[in-house]
């Protein structure tokens, strides 16, 4: 039987978020949360995401479900969203205090336009953003990319330019094309590779067993997927309602990882347009990507200053922050929330 993780003490309330709204500079899909005081200790969350709901809450809705949020002095509601969805602007204006983006260097990008967002923990270790080949042509290396043509989001674009230039092989050996809404350019033949996330079971499943991987991370471009984000005044003003809430989601991705198909059963009953067998079939995948050998020593969530260090130097030689400042590590993230967790975040590897 699951041994229930043991809680804290309950957090006192305190002020909510007052800041003005500012523009928001997001390369990818977000999704966003937010809380209000209710009364005394407790706090209602809504989970506003950016695009559809998917797997990649399986925690929250699992800590939902057993009651971890309202143990921890936390409401939770969940708002599907759209492509209509700024998440760094809602949070910075106040209409939400927690966010979450689907990739770090989205943050690092509106620190340095000057927006005070700040990361507080990685829900994935590695992104699982992968250039996907056929085995008659593979790309199993950067180097195998040369003279062969790779389509991808236009979002993503920037992506290819760091593992090009990570591993000296230059841009116009490589034609990038648009990706469409589907695999068919690398079935068809128009393109050698095209791009997506391991744990999209679905979408991937046209492309059969004779399918080649290629991780960005493997790569040499190693960011974090699923980040949570505060601003730096709702870290002063309302630290202890981000605790309880990260408390929480650590709690439920915790049971996720030791009871993975009763976790996958909460997710598809919430949200029943979800197919169960390709849920179960990405599980293992999603808690590869949220645990490994870092977290079995510091815990789910945690994340480190010399991978920080290392994204934010890429993409300065990449020239993707203009004439705006280059932000430092302590800009774009504190461990200060992980380190007030440390207690009941599990450390699974």
């Amino acid at each position: 039987m699951h041994k229930r993780l043991e809680l804290g003490p309950r957090f006192a309330r305190r002020g909510l978020l007052k800041s003005a709204a500012f523009g928001a500079a997001a390369l990818s899909t977000p999704s966003l949360l937010s809380f209000r005081a209710l009364a005394q200790d407790a706090y209602e969350v809504n989970m506003q995401l950016g695009w559809l709901a998917s797997n990649g809450i399986t925690g929250e809705i699992v800590a939902d479900t057993l009651g971890y949020y309202a143990e921890e002095g936390v409401e939770l509601s969940i708002t599907p969203g759209g492509p209509g969805v700024d998440g760094v602007a809602s949070v910075a204006a106040g209409r939400a205090q927690v966010g979450q983006l689907s990739s770090s260097p989205s943050l690092m990008l509106a620190r340095s336009a000057g927006i005070p967002v700040k990361c507080i923990a990685a829900g994935y270790q590695q992104h699982p953003f992968t250039y996907f080949s056929l085995a008659d042509n593979p790309i199993r290396t950067p180097e195998d990319m040369i003279g062969k043509t790779i389509a991808t989001q236009p979002t993503a674009y920037i992506l290819l330019r760091a593992l090009l230039a990570h591993n000296q092989i230059p841009e116009d050996d490589v034609e990038i094309v648009n990706m469409g809404s589907d695999m068919n350019q690398l079935l068809t033949g128009q393109a050698q590779a095209v791009t997506g996330w391991m744990t999209n079971v679905n979408a991937l499943s046209i492309l059969g067993n004779d399918r080649v991987d290629l991780m960005l991370w493997d790569a040499g471009i190693q960011l974090y997927a699923n980040p949570y984000y505060v601003t730096d005044d709702t870290l002063e003003n309302d630290f202890d309602g981000i605790a309880s809430f990260l408390r929480g989601s650590a709690r439920g991705w915790g049971y996720a990882f030791e009871n993975p198909e009763e976790a996958v059963d909460m997710l598809v009953e919430r949200y029943p347009n979800l197919d169960r067998d390709s849920e179960m079939a990405a599980m293992p995948l999603v808690l590869g990507f949220s645990f490994n050998a870092q977290t079995a020593e510091h815990g789910w969530g945690t994340m480190n200053r010399e991978n920080w260090q290392a994204q934010i130097d890429i993409y300065a030689q990449l020239g993707q922050f203009e004439d705006n400042p280059v932000p430092t590590v302590d800009d774009v993230m504190t461990l200060s929330v992980l380190d007030a967790t440390t207690d009941v975040r599990p450390r699974i590897g």
